[in-house]
């Protein structure tokens, strides 16, 4: 035992600073009281659409074993790791599939995520309310709920849309990377300048229902047209701040101002080229250099690729930190406020992590890091969960209002925007 005391003394001398910061982070220790009393909801994870995608298990549930290590980011031990208290799957599928059915696709990917809810029961828990989060969250369970992930899905249907709440989807992003028959995205062309009339019936279809208006990916044009038809808070699944990285998915300072009176919050993501302008500005010379050498060599792409390759090696990408998140969080409570901020990581969603959140293991330390800014016990639980808490049980209350009003809705794009269905 002698030995073992000088052995241990002398490490302790060695390494001082290290083994002092892991017996004294008292911050990290308050991000730890803080999610073992209150539910860290995240509000986007692509595992379904991972599974799906898997180069040697796709679709295959029982293949991509959660109780092992799996190739992703997330797994059961990790999420225990990580303390998530509930999580929103993402029922995502592409705009651009439309010739093979988005139905058919999106059918499946519910199916998917379901499947995976039920396979581990042990740890996981079908949550389609905000009081069935906190009831499991009481009894150890990782809540689930799931979000559509591109408004295309519904093929321009308020009947589909319903459908698929009744399969419990609890939100709905307006577009993915395509604008719609009736909505503009972030990431593509506008062509109506915001929501059409039959968009707008889309939300408040949604608000009748209890799903929640997802902002992510639309244009401003749209956030703004939802924010003034909602008659429910709305939420940013996985969105960042534009006015600290310019990118056109990130949600202007206007927006951000007009969510107190709206009640909605804004999930922070993890994805690098959201959350830094260094690295979006790399990306964006990276393309130009791209055009360039496209325009000098039209005939060979391949060429051309690895000439891009060659000058990434040469410039490589800056490095995205756990404190670039933590800025974009702390942006969003400046101009919104602290009850209007979440966390939505994309986890299984992203190739490109941010150093100190690689994988579902690691909130707890972006937590630490608020803490260290100041970060009170009570502002962190609104981060972590209260906040989206809230927002579903507004939902959950106007809907039941509104569907005292008025039945479901039966107008068409036909009727309110003269387009063929």
């Amino acid at each position: 035992m002698r030995y073992l005391l000088l052995g241990m003394a002398m490490a302790a001398a060695a390494f001082p600073s290290s083994l002092g910061a892991q017996a004294t982070d008292a911050n990290l220790e308050l991000a730890k009281k803080v999610l073992r009393s209150t539910p860290l909801v995240d509000g986007h994870n692509d595992l379904p659409w991972r599974i799906r995608e898997d180069k040697t298990m796709a679709r295959d549930v029982e293949a991509y074993d959660l109780r092992k290590r799996t190739p992703g980011h997330t797994d059961l031990a990790r999420l225990r790791a990580g303390m998530l208290g509930a999580q929103f799957w993402s029922i995502y599928i592409p705009g651009e599939i439309k010739d093979s059915g988005y139905a058919r696709v999106q059918l499946e990917q519910f199916d998917i995520a379901r499947r995976v809810i039920a396979k581990y029961p042990e740890a996981l828990a079908w949550t389609p309310t905000a009081a069935a989060v906190r009831k499991a969250f009481a009894d150890g369970k990782i809540g689930s709920l799931l979000g559509m992930e591109g408004g295309h899905a519904i093929e321009n249907s308020l009947g589909a849309l319903r459908m698929y709440y009744e399969m419990g989807a609890r939100y709905m992003t307006l577009t993915h990377n395509v604008t719609l028959d009736w909505a503009d995205a972030a990431l593509d062309k506008p062509k109506h300048g915001g929501l059409t009339n039959f968009g707008k019936e889309v939300v408040r279809e949604m608000n009748r229902l209890g799903m929640l208006v997802d902002l992510s990916h639309v244009s401003p044009g749209v956030m703004s047209d939802a924010l003034t038809t909602a008659e429910a808070p709305v939420m940013f699944s996985h969105s960042a701040a534009r006015e600290l990285t310019n990118h056109a998915r990130n949600v202007p300072d206007s927006i951000l101002g007009r969510l107190p009176k709206n009640g909605g919050v804004v999930m922070v993501p993890f994805v690098t080229s959201f959350v830094s302008q260094k690295l979006r500005d790399h990306e964006l010379e990276a393309e130009r250099v791209g055009r360039e050498l496209k325009t000098k060599n039209p005939n060979d792409s391949m060429a051309v690729a690895r000439d891009v390759e060659a000058w990434r090696k040469v410039h490589p990408a800056p490095h995205v930190t756990i404190k670039d998140v933590a800025d974009h969080i702390d942006h969003v409570r400046k101009v919104a406020g602290v009850d209007h901020v979440g966390i939505g990581s994309d986890f299984d969603g992203i190739t490109e992590v941010v150093d100190g959140l690689e994988d579902v293991s690691t909130f707890p330390a972006l937590f630490a890091e608020l803490a260290r800014r100041g970060w009170t016990e009570g502002d962190l639980k609104k981060l972590a969960g209260e906040n989206i808490l809230r927002v579903l049980e507004q939902a959950e209350r106007v809907a039941a209002r509104l569907q005292k009003e008025r039945p479901p809705s039966n107008k068409t794009i036909g009727g309110l925007d003269g387009l063929r269905p």
